[in-house]
């Protein structure tokens, strides 16, 4: 990579984490870069309703296609790609937290209790231990409880009570203890 590319790269990168985008694809002929960013902050809402805008995000890049946007939910370390250019995004994205991700097992229907009316199997803020139950979720009349793969503590909830939730999903995002 030339080192202009490696500048605009950088840009790149400023611009992303500046609008909160936590996953970037970028195919552009022989240069293929994926970026995931770490963030204390887990957003479950697209980008596109972030306020970003597209159009600058498309002169930045100057590309005619091939650019994807990905909203994540998912936290992930900075890939070593974008760290090994190093500057402050680089140094930033290891000082933060990194936050699990549990994830629905299945499809089905998100219950955050037992039954109408009762209290939530967790709520923000609760530290729970793995194995414990943290929510149903229905699928095909089967009432599946869902339990927590690690111990921690609940940071968000990502869905909302009676929410359709997908397969790989995220559900709640959990500070590991």
């Amino acid at each position: 990579m030339k080192p202009d590319g490696i500048d605009e790269l950088k840009e790149l990168i400023a611009f992303l984490r500046e609008n909160e985008i936590a996953e970037f694809d970028l195919d552009r002929g022989d240069l293929k870069v994926r970026l995931k960013f770490a963030s204390a902050v887990v957003q479950a809402a697209p980008a596109a309703s972030s306020g970003m805008d597209m159009v600058a995000l498309a002169r930045l890049l100057s590309v005619g296609g091939g650019a994807t946007l990905q909203p994540a939910a998912g936290t992930v370390a900075l890939p070593a790609a974008a760290a090994a250019i190093g500057g402050p995004v680089a140094e930033s994205a290891a000082a933060e937290e990194v936050l699990h991700i549990l994830k629905s097992p299945i499809v089905g229907t998100f219950y955050e209790s037992p039954s109408p009316g009762s209290s939530a199997f967790v709520s923000t803020g609760d530290r729970i231990d793995k194995g414990q139950v943290v929510c149903i979720v229905e699928a095909m009349k089967l009432m599946n409880e869902i339990e927590a793969d690690m111990s921690g503590e609940i940071v968000k909830r990502l869905v909302t009570n009676g929410q359709a939730v997908e397969y790989g999903q995220p559900l709640f995002a959990i500070r590991v203890a």
